[in-house]
């Protein structure tokens, strides 16, 4: 480790220059809490997170408060933060939550789509030709609106109910979103079973189905310590988009073998390592993190959070 708590900086061949960070904590992190983070919080944690130097972060959900009573808040939350010179997606499961965001202002959505059929119905309630009938209309009305549209494909990797998933499956629904019109998929490995081998894999499949590198974001969950593995070998095949969430936070509510996202700075200060740049500066990114930890009341299960924030108190009021 160099001074200020970073890594030595020694470069490998074939992997990219940068790499897009695309932050889910202030969304698939804050959704999963047992009590809802006051909307307050959530503002300061997204200006902390764009301060350190993130430049996409998931700011909430226009999902019914019904099924995710943690991201009620939405209509509040988000004119406190579009204000910020980043790019702030939220999550829209079908058209009346479009309009919702749309009303806002926001120019950038996602939808949550399912690579099985037993998850599209635990966390949708539908099949997965439904969901997808679903999602078609409201794709088309956000393009048509002029908003960037991303597809998430959960369960890409394996699923709890069904185990292995078929690789020509999940390219079956990635092509799905993109003829709807989807700018960028995210490959979700919502239980955290994959291995590098079966993430080549499925990137070697998608491209020959005609989903080009390009488009593609990884998201992983590190449930048997995979997630950073993975992820070096998705950027190995040209992958320069990763989700990952600060601190750690997240899981997946409808998953219960689901544990957390990779950690933000797990990633940075590996891509730091390899020389690659973030734009992101870890310091200030760890430092937000403790923050949240304390206002959440617990340790960050983030191995790069507990390194470099030991001599960091956590306080509410910092």
């Amino acid at each position: 480790m160099t001074a200020g708590g970073l890594p030595m900086v020694v470069p490998a061949q074939d992997l990219p220059a940068r790499v897009r960070i695309h932050e889910v904590g202030a969304r698939d992190g804050l959704q999963n809490e047992k009590s809802a983070v006051p909307t307050q919080i959530k503002a300061e944690f997204i200006r902390r997170l764009a301060g350190a130097g993130l430049t996409t972060i998931e700011a909430t959900s226009f999902v019914h408060p019904k099924w995710v009573p943690q991201l009620a808040d939405a209509e509040e939350l988000f004119p406190l933060v579009r204000d910020l010179e980043v790019a702030l997606p939220v999550l829209v499961p079908n058209q009346r939550g479009l309009d919702r965001a749309l009303a806002l202002g926001a120019d950038r959505v996602a939808v949550f789509a399912s690579a099985t059929e037993s998850f599209a119905k635990a966390n949708l309630n539908r099949t997965l030709d439904e969901s997808l009938a679903v999602f078609e209309p409201v794709v088309r009305h956000a393009k048509d609106e002029g908003v960037h549209v991303r597809g998430y494909v959960s369960m890409c990797f394996g699923d709890p109910w069904e185990g292995a998933v078929p690789l020509h499956q999940v390219a079956r629904v990635c092509t799905a979103l993109r003829d709807m019109g989807c700018d960028e998929l995210s490959l979700g490995d919502t239980i955290g079973v994959a291995t590098p081998g079966h993430v080549l894999e499925l990137l070697s499949v998608l491209n020959e189905a005609g989903v080009p590198t390009d488009v593609i974001g990884v998201h992983f969950h590190d449930t048997y310590g995979q997630a950073l593995a993975n992820t070096l070998a998705a950027l190995q095949h040209g992958v320069t988009t990763v989700d990952a969430s600060a601190g750690g936070l997240g899981g997946c509510p409808y998953a219960k073998s689901a544990t957390g996202n990779l950690a933000t700075e797990d990633l940075v200060w590996m891509l730091h390592g390899l020389g690659i740049e973030t734009g992101v500066d870890l310091g200030r990114l760890t430092a937000t993190s403790v923050w949240m930890a304390a206002h959440l009341d617990r340790p960050s299960p983030s191995r790069t959070v507990r390194a470099l924030g030991k001599t960091t108190q956590p306080h509410k009021d910092q």
